[in-house]
């Protein structure tokens, strides 16, 4: 993930770079859901990275779209800040194989109360 340089959230994850985070498909049903904890290092980057650029609308925007968008980019940033998560412990919840831990347990109390 990439972040400006002047981001608030940099001094929070300087001071503590404990993260959790939640990455999910929505636009499918049932949804997939990635969470992931870990710990973030912070990378200072002159200019824009590669990855921030291929990862932002290209698929949104018409070719010159695209291009007016890059030049905007560079000319408002001179760097950024690369975060690069190390995940700790991880977990998908694709509603078939597993489920939110919550609900996990509303469904196996449900079935203690059919087994009677």
């Amino acid at each position: 993930m990439c972040t400006p340089t002047n981001a608030p959230k940099l001094p929070a994850l300087r001071h503590n770079p404990a993260v959790a985070l939640t990455m999910d498909i929505e636009k499918v049903h049932p949804p997939k859901i990635l969470l992931l904890r870990g710990r973030a290092e912070l990378d200072v980057v002159e200019g824009i990275p590669d990855e921030f650029l291929r990862s932002n609308g290209a698929e949104a925007m018409t070719p010159e779209q695209r291009v007016e968008w890059e030049a905007e980019v560079r000319s408002l940033y001179d760097g950024m800040v690369r975060i690069v998560v190390t995940p700790t412990w991880a977990k998908l919840i694709d509603f078939e194989t597993t489920l939110p831990s919550a609900v996990e347990e509303l469904a196996r109390q449900r079935s203690e109360r059919e087994r009677g």
